[in-house]
């Protein structure tokens, strides 16, 4: 409970006794727990999924015969599936709710997991890679949606932590699909994790109720789930404008626009950063890449720990929030050394550190979207954070590949990697303060939002003034870039930075009228 705001005292969650008021007893079922346990598997096999590429790189590229920047477009082929069906995905685990909705998305993504084993180039691996992320977006707007509803907000950012690190325990498994590649085929390899997720959609269909009508879940445990009060509003239908002027989504925005693609960077590009320049065969970088998964694993769980253990003493949210996500982005500067770092012992650990502190900023700044949203939008919410970071994805990937064409090396990557985070704290800082007040949806403003035309404006003419130069000095680009396909990275790179600023134009001219209905009594 947050220290300084008004008690209510009729809280299902609260009891009334001579000391005055105290937390409900504890429940006595926690089968919470159990479903935090189902989005903890489908969040690894999601990774696993989506990992196995990345893995079986250098194999691939000596059998297929593609180049860094080809490869840097099969990445952006995924990120842009992704970043398309994230806001989407929101929405549509909204509308279905998160039993069909995810049972959906992980037949989708299962299938295009094994259709890679049926291509046989650049193209085809793009082009099932953008349905693999297609389905794969909406895990995460799912699983937090189902975190809202199955948990109360002192526990979200442990349960979130807690599911989170199956993304670091997926990427853990990978070596086993190295092995099974160079020994019975690299096609094996994607047919076998697509099976794995048909397999875990059984156990979830079988297992899966909302709270309200699970019959394992008891009412003391169902009180206990539903002591936060929530402003939600029944079955709104919100227009992705409205989200935008919120005060409290800007900071979700913006942080997982610059974090994520540092997550996207080390996940796509780190076995073959160990493959090329620390000179490791592809099943020594895949075993070895234990250590920072395991890490990330740690940080994942440590990060959401911090901030609930301090809420449960009594610290308001914010501040709890803060001084986790601090403490993870100071972990991030520390990794800019490994670029450098002579021993490769000394690399890997602090590629392992920045991968911790990551996962546990991750855990956090997914639990800010449901500390400042009602829950019943809370999915529309994390799916634009997704999208946000998607297309921050899409740039990095872009811009890597062709900087690793160009250079040969990944030092001025680490550096990137190493401020976004620190930055991005500094920006949920200087927006939201020291108060994560919930966003009052049902308060809509009409108008032109001036804030979000300029803002739009300047992305635009950066984003134009890009293009005009990759345009005017295309011929040098592609002889720098030693091929079209790096040069055209640059030129993409720079349409769609133009394209967030239109979009953020449209955004501020407001043409929908949103009329919530009635909240539904609890």
């Amino acid at each position: 409970m947050e220290v300084g705001l008004p008690v209510d005292t009729e809280s299902p969650a609260l009891q009334r006794t001579d000391d005055g008021i105290r937390p409900l007893d504890a429940p006595q079922t926690n089968y919470r727990w159990m479903i935090c346990g189902l989005l903890f598997a489908v969040t690894t096999i999601n990774y696993l999924d989506r990992q196995t590429l990345a893995t079986l790189k250098p194999l691939l590229q000596e059998k297929l015969h593609f180049d860094e920047a080809a490869y840097g477009w099969m990445n952006f082929a995924f990120t842009a599936g992704y970043a398309i069906m994230y806001t989407f995905a929101g929405r549509f685990i909204d509308y279905m709710g998160t039993r069909k909705g995810l049972a959906i998305a992980v037949v989708i993504w299962s299938i295009a997991c094994m259709g890679h084993s049926l291509v046989q180039g650049a193209v085809g691996f793009a082009i099932a890679r953008f349905i693999l992320a297609m389905g794969e977006a909406a895990n995460f707007p799912a699983a937090i949606k189902t975190t809202a509803q199955w948990f109360p907000k002192k526990e979200r950012a442990l349960s979130t932590g807690l599911f989170n690190s199956g993304s670091n325990v997926g990427l853990m498994l990978t070596p086993l699909f190295a092995y099974l590649a160079t020994h019975v085929g690299w096609q094996f390899a994607f047919i076998l994790t697509g099976l794995i997720g048909l397999a875990w959609l059984a156990w979830w269909l079988v297992t899966y109720r909302a709270p309200e009508e699970h019959p394992r879940v008891s009412p003391s445990e169902l009180a206990y789930i539903r002591q936060d009060p929530d402003g939600a509003v029944a079955k709104a239908k919100i227009p992705w404008t409205i989200l935008l002027r919120q005060r409290q989504a800007w900071p979700f925005l913006i942080g997982k626009l610059l974090t994520d693609p540092v997550w996207w960077f080390f996940l796509f590009w780190m076995p073959s950063y160990l493959h090329d320049i620390r000179h490791w065969t592809l099943l020594s970088s895949a075993t070895s890449l234990l250590i920072p998964y395991t890490a990330a694993s740690v940080g994942s769980i440590g990060g959401g720990w911090i901030s609930s253990r301090l809420i449960k003493r009594g610290m308001n949210v914010a501040p709890a929030r803060y001084i986790a996500m601090g403490v993870c982005a100071v972990c991030m500067p520390m990794s800019i050394y490994a670029a450098w770092a002579e021993q490769s012992w000394l690399a890997l650990t602090l590629i392992s550190l920045a991968l911790a502190g990551h996962q546990g900023w991750s855990a956090n700044i997914f639990t800010t979207a449901t500390d400042m949203f009602p829950s019943k939008v809370a999915g529309s919410v994390v799916g634009l954070g997704g999208t946000a970071g998607a297309i921050g994805g899409m740039l990095m990937t872009l811009l890597a590949g062709a900087v690793i064409q160009y250079t040969h090396h990944y030092a001025s990557l680490f550096v990137w990697a190493g401020l976004m985070h620190p930055l991005s704290l500094l920006i949920y800082f200087a927006t939201v303060g020291t108060r994560h007040t919930q966003a009052d949806i049902t308060q809509h403003k009409a108008g032109v939002s001036a804030s979000l035309l300029v803002s739009g404006l300047i992305v635009a003419a950066i984003g134009a003034a890009g293009l005009a130069l990759a345009w005017r000095y295309w011929d040098h680009l592609v002889q720098s870039m030693k091929g079209v396909s790096g040069a055209a990275a640059g030129a993409a790179a720079a349409v769609f930075i133009m394209l967030i600023g239109l979009l953020l134009m449209y955004a501020a001219i407001d043409r929908r009228t949103f009329v919530p209905e009635p909240a539904t009594p609890r």
